[in-house]
């Protein structure tokens, strides 16, 4: 049974891995148009269903995060197609976007890294959401670079 285990988890960490990229290319490609290097993903049963990144600077949008642009390109789905899926972003998920995965009821996110901004993974969690947080360097890296050059852009974002 133990090396079963090992191969489960080792099957779903290379799997986090995949979808944790697809998060990251999505927060490049925002930096690369003017934006937030902030990305997401959503996944039901091992497919990606919705992708995005954070638009607010493209779009001139007051929400478009990440994560809510990640549900709006996944379109309408129904509620059980939401409460099987993962939600994967390169950032800890603000007030806004953890309300909106209540609201879908995402069961799981997994989180690039919480350092350079703590979201609300206390109240995801509190209402039975699994947070998983991976400490991504390279999550971190761009983060840190970006609120270093860009401090007024990342306090409009977080509303500071």
């Amino acid at each position: 049974m133990r090396g079963e285990a090992k191969v489960t988890y080792e099957l779903e960490e290379r799997i986090m891995d995949t979808f944790m990229q697809a998060a990251l290319a999505e927060a490049k490609q925002g930096q690369a148009e003017g934006g937030i290097p902030i990305g997401s993903v959503i996944v039901h049963n091992g497919r990606i269903i919705g992708r995005g990144h954070n638009r607010r600077v493209q779009k001139g949008s007051a929400i478009l995060h990440g994560e809510m642009d990640a549900l709006e390109n996944a379109g309408r789905q129904t509620a059980a197609v939401y409460r099987e899926c993962t939600l994967y972003t390169t950032l800890s998920p603000c007030a806004m976007c953890s309300g909106a995965i209540l609201l879908y009821g995402i069961p799981r996110v997994i989180v690039g890294e919480n350092r350079t901004f703590l979201g609300e993974e206390e109240l995801l969690k509190s209402r039975g959401v699994t947070v998983d947080v991976l400490q991504e360097q390279e999550c971190i890296s761009m983060m840190t670079d970006f609120i270093e050059t860009g401090p007024e852009l990342w306090n409009e974002d977080i509303g500071v």
